[in-house]
């Protein structure tokens, strides 16, 4: 029989009430034992005994709690049971648009189109344009032109590239004191010019220092427990070796008491062995003689090991060669020339083709080929007189060509085994050279008229398979609430965006030789409304027709406040009335109309919590220790770019496009005079005349 221990019962509760889920329960209320029963207080229905009304609370779907989000910005508080429903139009909820698109530049095709566009003045309802404009303002922002052309670096950063690689270079050896040549003229130092050098602590890095003795002293103990096997076997010989020195002692000892001229010399030559003595007993790469010494105590396991580890040292310190000499190499020292024959053993068919990879070049002997390189200076023109290049246009066809063949323009490209094309490219701006961070938008001029140099039609499946990395890639990166976002993707992206290439909105047939005619076909169902492209808020909307006489403003009546100052009738309108009309406009509407004035500002706040949202300002943080972190800074509330949703568009009252090729500047008609033949009238009478049966008549 299993018997169960007692357990405690949770602070607060008692021994009774912990298992008790009847709520008839009558037993007897006892101190430390059980308690009374009673109800829900928010009357949800539930009872329970009185000790676990504070678990209750955790559980009440009547409790009052506060949103999910409240960590990131949402302030409202509600019951439990309507945590679910409010997450749908909670302003903390907020999704980001990540529908993505590619849009090429225009450097193959003809740029007519573009030019004649920029040259007229921009309409908000050229859709197509002012999209194409808004994805290059943020390519050029992206291009670093350093990493597209390295050569027109300024020269300070150019240097201290090279003196970065050559420290590098240097410390991945072991620091510039170690081996290192500042030059060909300096001589090598003596021992003792280096133990003088290792005393003086100044100049030296003593990090590095540690770090490096550190990885030596581990190799070494290393190497002293996998040779304590031998250590027996060289025990009698160390052993040998001490009776000879004793025996040399006593010899030295008595030549020191014949005079003292010998115990001098024997101090001086003492003091001058004691360097090589201990030069020679370190394990070191740049300690001479530690291949030797290595072989002796060490097994070949071990040897191979440390030349693994060190191998590219020993080669720095000279002692090993990074080659084998042929005249030391047992396989390449005794070679022969062997007369090579060629033997065919089949027939080639006629009808095989052999790449020059396989069987040379058959012309190779008869054409005399030599290797030149070519400048500039071949053309016998000044540098000074070199046509310049255009900046945008050169920067575009390189990442392009980086971006679409993988590699740059100036790459070498194999065609096969044998031939390898060598390609270098030069390029010559009319500008100074800039620096490592430029990107191609602060190299522009902003005096110079704008251009278009990107594609007016996007393509939404790519012909990269790695989007992420792609420069050309661009995405929408708007912010809504949980409840817009359908919206928003079904009314801009699926209906707008996707159709502007020829349905929602319809160019001109002569658009190809540079006709710049454009209107929309489409209008929001049972509105008086146009589609038309935000640029301050990087999006499409929807402007509603205003009447003329409205649309002046000189016509709007004005009127004079106690404090002199002029207010429109809108203005002067209640403050619950503004509230009442701001209350029936969309979110982009509300952002317009907040820009207004103060009043109006104050209005769309009141409805901020209702219809707008709440987003988070993070910050980098760094510490004294080096470490970072990030942290939200502040909390800003907005309104989102969402317009009124559109469930059906129908058909805008514009004219036909017939109606413009009737007088458009680029349809020009071509009448011919001269008579031309018709297909068949060059041909014989006896052929035409010919059937089917005088066909098989003549055959009979």
């Amino acid at each position: 029989m299993i018997k169960h221990r007692a357990q405690k019962a949770p602070p607060g509760q008692h021994r009774h009430c912990e298992r008790c889920f009847s709520r008839h329960c009558r037993a007897p209320i006892e101190i430390s034992v059980s308690c009374m029963v009673i109800s829900c207080r928010l009357h949800c229905g539930a009872t329970f005994h009185m000790c676990k009304e504070e678990e209750h609370k955790l559980l009440c779907p009547l409790e009052q709690v506060s949103c999910l989000n409240s960590a990131y910005g949402c302030p409202f508080s509600m019951a439990r049971f309507k945590l679910g429903k409010h997450l749908q139009v909670c302003p903390a909820s907020v999704v980001c648009c990540s529908m993505e698109w590619n849009r090429w530049p225009n450097v193959d095709s003809d740029t007519t189109l573009h030019k004649n566009i920029m040259k007229e003045t921009l309409n908000e309802e050229c859709l197509d344009t002012a999209l194409a404009l808004r994805d290059q303002k943020i390519l050029f922002r992206a291009l670093k032109v350093a990493e597209l052309f390295p050569e027109w670096r300024k020269k300070d950063e150019l240097e201290e590239l090279m003196d970065q690689a050559m420290g590098g270079e240097a410390g991945a050896v072991g620091g510039a004191a170690c081996g290192s040549q500042e030059g060909n003229d300096q001589s090598e130092l003596s021992q003792r010019e280096r133990e003088d050098l290792a005393k003086d602590k100044e100049g030296m890095d003593l990090g590095s220092y540690k770090t490096w003795e550190n990885i030596f002293s581990k190799e070494l103990l290393a190497c002293q427990v996998t040779g304590s096997a031998t250590s027996a076997g060289q025990k009698t010989e160390e052993a040998s070796k001490k009776t000879a020195a004793t025996s040399r002692a006593a010899s030295s000892t008595e030549k020191a008491k014949e005079g003292p001229d010998g115990a001098e010399e024997g101090k001086g030559q003492k003091s001058e062995q004691v360097t090589p003595s201990r030069e020679l007993n370190g394990l070191a790469p740049w300690q001479e003689g530690v291949l030797e010494r290595l072989k002796k105590e060490v097994g070949v396991a071990d040897y191979n090991m440390y030349l693994v580890h060190h191998g590219g040292m020993l080669i720095r310190f000279g002692q090993m060669a990074a080659c084998t000499p042929r005249e030391k190499d047992f396989v390449y020292g005794n070679l022969e020339a062997q007369e090579v024959k060629t033997v065919y053993t089949f027939k080639v068919p006629v009808s095989y083709c052999g790449k020059r990879a396989r069987l040379g070049d058959a012309l190779g002997h008869k054409m005399p080929t030599s290797d030149k390189s070519v400048d500039t200076s071949e053309l016998g023109i000044n540098i000074e007189e070199l046509p310049k290049t255009n900046i945008v246009e050169a920067t575009l066809l390189c990442a392009l060509e980086k971006e679409l063949k993988g590699h740059e323009i100036s790459e070498a490209r194999g065609i096969d085994g044998l031939f390898v094309d060598f390609a270098t490219q030069t390029y010559s701006f009319p500008l100074e050279p800039f620096s490592s961070s430029a990107v191609l938008a602060d190299i522009l001029d902003e005096n110079s008229p704008p251009e278009l140099h990107m594609e007016l039609y996007t393509e939404c499946v790519t012909r990269r398979h790695n989007k992420s990395s792609s420069a050309f890639t661009f995405t929408c990166s708007h912010f809504f609430r949980r409840d817009e976002f359908p919206f928003h993707f079904k009314n801009v992206h699926a209906d707008i965006q996707s159709c502007l290439d020829g349905w929602f909105q319809h160019r001109c047939p002569l658009a190809y030789l540079g006709c710049p005619f454009v209107q929309n076909h489409f209008r929001p169902e049972g509105l008086k409304a146009k589609v038309i492209y935000s640029k301050p808020l990087k999006t499409f909307a929807i402007k509603p027709e205003v009447d003329t006489l409205l649309a002046e403003p000189g016509k709007c009546n004005f009127i004079v406040d106690s404090r002199g100052r002029s207010k429109d009738l809108l203005s002067s309108l209640p403050v619950e009335v503004l509230k009442y009309i701001a209350g029936f406009l969309d979110s982009f509407s509300l952002s317009q109309l907040s820009q207004v004035s103060v009043l109006m500002r104050d209005i769309c706040a009141t409805l901020l919590q209702e219809r707008g949202m709440v987003l988070l300002v993070w910050e980098k943080r760094r510490y004294s220790h080096g470490g970072t972190s990030w942290r939200a800074r502040k909390k800003i509330w907005q309104f989102s770019s969402l317009f009124s949703r559109v469930h059906n568009w129908q058909r805008s009252d514009v004219p036909s496009m017939s109606e413009h090729l009737r007088n458009c500047p680029f349809y020009q008609a071509e009448h011919r005079t001269d008579p031309v033949l018709l297909t068949g009238m060059s041909e014989s009478r006896e052929q035409t005349r010919k059937t089917l049966v005088s066909t098989f008549k003549h055959r009979v």
